[in-house]
């Protein structure tokens, strides 16, 4: 039985985890928050699953190295640092890293890729998330990774032709943009769509999360699948086998 260790389990996601686990044929090793002894956590997991914070994330990536544990990253917010962090890590430990968990995500997101890639560069790709009033950072993860998605299949840098928060007078849209959106309120768990807008068409791709537990189930199964795999950065798309 997979023993799967949680940080940051006195978060939502956390508490969701913590329920996931047994009802995916797991034993929950434990749980670490901050101040805690996240060695004596990481010496009786299997493999951990981080939904902490980006601040925390350099030690708890020390600490699955220090002991030889795969680790699955859904804390959000992440920047360019926290990525190259990662990107060390998986020379030593395996590492699964997303900015969403969702199993639907992953699949949209595959679906993403492929419109993007198929329609031409008439057609205008816009990104809009809504997430609960209490969620801090944004656009979202998942929102990013829709967007970065979509810049793949156009074979675009994301960072250079991403538009974000449009204010005021500004200006035609760039040709090649993804604009992102972001809406914030009540206790939506988070909703995506990603739009092509052609000339007299739209097509919207999108993933409705009902309740948080949906990020839970696809963060056990992740973690799960990663056991025994061997050092490297992995992906969610790589646990469905796309």
């Amino acid at each position: 039985m997979a023993r799967i260790g949680i940080i940051g389990s006195a978060g939502r996601m956390g508490q969701a985890l913590a329920e996931a686990i047994p009802m995916a044929g797991g034993e929950l090793a434990g749980g670490a928050d901050k101040g805690d002894d996240l060695a004596a956590l990481v010496a009786v997991s299997d493999v951990l699953v981080d939904f902490s914070s980006p601040h925390a994330l350099e030690a708890n990536l020390d600490a699955a190295i220090a002991a030889g544990v795969p680790i699955v990253v859904g804390t959000t917010g992440l920047e360019e640092r926290h990525h190259f962090l990662c990107d060390n890590a998986a020379e030593r430990i395996a590492v699964l890293q997303t900015g969403n968990t969702s199993l639907g995500v992953t699949l949209l997101a595959h679906l993403v890729r492929e419109a993007a890639s198929r329609l031409g560069e008439d057609w205008d790709i816009e990104v809009v998330e809504t997430h609960h009033r209490m969620k801090v950072d944004a656009p979202s993860g998942t929102a990013l990774l829709l967007g970065q998605a979509a810049a793949e299949g156009r074979q675009i840098d994301l960072a250079s032709h991403a538009e974000r928060g449009r204010d005021g007078i500004t200006g035609t849209r760039g040709p090649g943009a993804i604009g992102f959106a972001s809406l914030r309120g009540g206790s939506v768990a988070g909703d995506h769509t990603v739009y092509f807008l052609g000339d007299d068409e739209r097509l919207a791709l999108s993933h409705l999360a009902e309740n948080r537990r949906i990020f839970a189930k696809g963060a056990v199964r992740a973690a799960m699948w990663l056991i025994g795999k061997p050092a490297g950065r992995y992906t969610m798309p790589e646990v469905l086998g796309l």
